[in-house]
């Protein structure tokens, strides 16, 4: 259906509010290295009447007005928001969405992130310059239908992603293990262009949900499929694994990690016995596997899709810095520094936020991209501030990309949230040893300096072992949005109805 017909059908059922078209969704972080010229893209476009008229919708990042000590210093609003409020709000529908997910970004890690990355009173260019914003719901369930108060990001993906509940561990399954169809696959089917892009694995959960339908969340694989979730598997009838469904689905535009899980061959059907990566190629797909490799490619269409493969697992991370310890904050505060191991080789999610638009907008249907910034959660598995602080501020770098596409395109619709909350906690920063009283911090900690030069204390408490996993935690979640149908994230929501969002702005 083309965006002409899918418009005119949203405008017979919906009032008229021509007052801005285009939309963003966003639970993330910006970067102490924004540059002028970032911050010149994040600000209103007026190059047409109907941009200037999103323009006058949108709200600057808000930031302290002077100095914190002073009467009035921390304020980050000046004047009555009402007039900018109410302008943010339009029902017109969007040609294009673009959903950005901050795996395991809860309220914690974006405040951790602003701390450390631009200070107590500043802000960020992406996430915080967005006008309306909400909190949702994320519980999964338990096969029986019971809720499941801690999700994980199968479950949540899928949520999402269908519209659908389901168990954890599931990719866009219900609790009965039957399919349910991902809004990728429900807007190619509508005829637009289509990108799926993430610093994971492609296999991994939120990526997957949108390419795949697999009983368990680990079928990565011919040969992992096979051995846990053996009814998925192309053997047996099944569609088979993760990476194999992935080439199935053909989104235009692919980009990530996961090129190990490519290595591995076909164990039924026509490319029986051959890699995945030869499959791939027979099938007309374009496979860069490095930034270099990436910026060449011109095209992305169903004749020549993209998968771009820049690792053989997870993307390398931005920062580094120690973990967090018993006792760790009686050490002295650490910086991050640069990952040596995230070479120039390495695209930036930025860059792969940035080239997927560039592929995927000139088709004429609009076009759904998923962008994903995966390690947050990873890195606050592993206790570790300094690397999930990293991939916020890479995050909300990909939000700003998105944020200065849709201000200049005007039909476009951006989401971005996370899919659950985490462990990581700020935490007092003892400054008077008679306060340090044994056991005051069970957990882990570690100390960071910020750039304002104060003491930022961070806290992991849901795994007392260094050596074990941190955990998942349930509480709601922020989800903030720029555009058409922006209006439906306020207040509390459940993933679920970000599914219906994003459906019903596109007309599919």
């Amino acid at each position: 259906m083309s965006y002409s017909l899918r418009s005119s059908l949203r405008r017979s059922v919906l009032p008229a509010a021509a007052v801005m078209t285009s939309l963003v969704l966003v639970t993330s972080c910006s970067s102490s290295e924004n540059t002028d010229q970032q911050a010149e893209a994040s600000a209103p476009q007026t190059s047409t009447s109907q941009i200037a008229q999103v323009s006058k919708a949108e709200s600057t990042p808000r930031e302290a007005n002077g100095n914190l000590s002073e009467h009035g210093g921390a304020r980050r609003t000046e004047g009555d928001q009402s007039q900018a409020l109410q302008e943010a709000i339009s029902q017109t529908g969007a040609k294009n969405v673009i959903l950005l997910i901050g795996d395991g970004m809860g309220d914690s890690e974006i405040t951790a992130a602003r701390d450390y990355a631009e200070g107590a009173g500043g802000s960020f260019k992406g996430l915080d310059a967005l006008p309306v914003t909400g909190q949702y719901t994320h519980y999964s369930l338990y096969k029986d239908g019971k809720p499941n108060y801690v999700t994980d990001s199968a479950a949540s993906g899928s949520a999402w992603a269908t519209g659908t509940k389901t168990y954890n561990g599931a990719i866009s399954v219900d609790i009965e293990g039957k399919d349910q169809e991902s809004l990728l696959e429900r807007a190619k089917k509508a005829g637009l262009a289509t990108g799926n892009v993430s610093t994971a694995e492609l296999q991994d959960a939120t990526p997957a949900v949108q390419a795949a339908h697999v009983t368990h969340r680990k079928c990565y694989s011919p040969d992992s499929t096979s051995e846990k979730c053996p009814d998925n598997a192309l053997e047996n009838g099944g569609r088979g694994s993760i990476s194999e469904q992935i080439l199935d689905t053909r989104a235009d535009v692919t980009l990530g990690g996961g090129s190990e899980s490519f290595e591995e061959k076909a164990k039924a059907g026509e490319y029986k016995d051959k890699t995945l990566l030869e499959q791939a190629r027979e099938r007309g797909y374009q496979l860069p596997t490095n930034a270099e490799e990436l910026s060449k490619i011109t095209e992305a269409n169903q004749d020549k899709p993209v998968l771009g493969l820049f690792s053989e697992g997870n993307m390398p991370v931005r920062w580094e810095g120690p973990k967090a310890a018993k006792g760790g904050y009686k050490e002295e505060a650490a910086t991050c520094t640069d990952n040596p191991e995230r070479t120039a080789e390495v695209p930036l999610l930025a860059d792969m936020t940035q080239k997927a638009i560039d592929l995927l907008k000139d088709k004429e249907e609009g076009f759904f991209l998923q962008v994903e910034g995966a390690s947050i959660d990873k890195q606050d598995h592993k206790a570790n501030p300094c690397g999930q602080i990293g991939e916020t501020v890479d995050l909300d770098e990909a939000v700003q990309k998105a944020l200065e596409f849709a201000k200049q395109d005007g039909e476009t619709l951006v989401v971005v949230t996370a899919d659950h909350a985490h462990t990581s906690q700020i935490v007092p920063t003892i400054v008077d040893e008679e306060d340090d009283v044994e056991g005051l911090y069970p957990g882990l900690t570690r100390k960071l300096i910020t750039r304002e030069g104060s003491e930022l204390t961070m806290s992991y408490a849901t795994n007392e072992d260094a050596e074990e996993s941190q955990e998942h935690t349930g509480t709601q979640l922020r989800i903030a949005a720029y555009g058409p149908n922006s209006a439906n994230v306020a207040g509390l929501t459940d993933q679920t109805d970000l599914f219906f969002t994003i459906n019903d702005a596109l007309g599919l």
